[in-house]
């Protein structure tokens, strides 16, 4: 055992199956027929979390920019595979902008963090560029894809409003516009609320991570601040630019919405 920190051995951490049995319980009892999705996510909760171990201390032990940027865009494209899985639109190709926005947005905002507000040296410091990264990524995908997802829904909702500000001299802009503000408005929203509630609902992961390892909480609280307001400015952004750039396909020539 470090000082600060105590291990997990194995055999305690197999004991913690205890709570997917539990989980699987209640499905079965209640007739839910997630037995199945429980058992699938617990092996690959393992799996993944394990590979990704092995993986994160071989590149913290080479220590090259070139492996880091390339795990993160990895990270970034199983973000962008994950958010597009939970969107079942097919009359519009997004699955590449999707990608782009995302690896952009998300690179932009954790070097800024690891360099700017962190101050690691280097800025691609492993240590903290994919922890930081990885966050980003994993809370704002869900924000892509449910901004992305209303943007659909309501374009086609609302394909008759829509048509008629077209036919009334409204550009695909301007006749979209409140499809658009209430497709980023709802993929903000989680993480608004995430910043009311956090230190007096829940203690965040990066804070937990730091107190269990012993750190001064002071400066936890420091990180997690910092971590609350890139995740809600990652959202914004990303948010805010993928739908830009997906609403431009949801229109065809002479602007005739697709989505009907």
């Amino acid at each position: 055992m470090d000082a600060g920190t105590i291990h997990i051995e194995a055999w305690r951490l197999a004991l913690a199956l205890v709570f997917s049995l539990i989980a699987g319980g209640c499905s079965v009892a209640l007739k839910l027929g997630l037995g199945r999705d429980i058992a699938i996510g617990t092996v690959r909760t393992f799996a993944q979390l394990l590979l990704m171990g092995w993986v994160l201390g071989w590149v913290f032990q080479a220590d090259s920019p070139w492996l880091v940027m390339g795990l993160f865009f990895i990270m970034a494209g199983a973000a962008a595979q994950t958010a597009r899985g939970r969107i079942k639109e097919k009359a519009v190709r997004f699955a590449w902008p999707m990608y782009g926005s995302m690896a952009a947005v998300y690179l932009l905002i954790t070097v800024t963090v690891t360099g700017a507000i962190i101050g690691a040296d280097p800025w691609w410091k492993p240590q903290y560029f994919l922890p930081i990264g990885g966050m980003v990524l994993g809370n704002s995908m869900n924000s892509v894809a449910v901004a992305l997802d209303r943007l659909f829904s309501d374009l086609r909702a609302r394909a008759a409003v829509v048509e008629m500000k077209l036919c009334l001299g409204a550009d695909a802009s301007e006749a979209s516009a409140e499809v658009l503000r209430d497709a980023v408005r709802a993929g903000m929203i989680p993480a608004v609320n995430s910043m009311m509630a956090v230190g007096l609902v829940s203690i965040p992961g990066m804070m937990t991570g730091q107190i269990l390892g012993g750190n001064d909480p002071s400066q936890a609280i420091r990180y997690q601040i910092v971590v609350m307001l890139m995740i809600v400015g990652a959202t914004a952004l990303g948010s805010t630019l993928l739908t830009l750039i997906i609403r431009r396909r949801c229109f065809g020539p002479g602007m005739r919405p697709l989505l009907r």
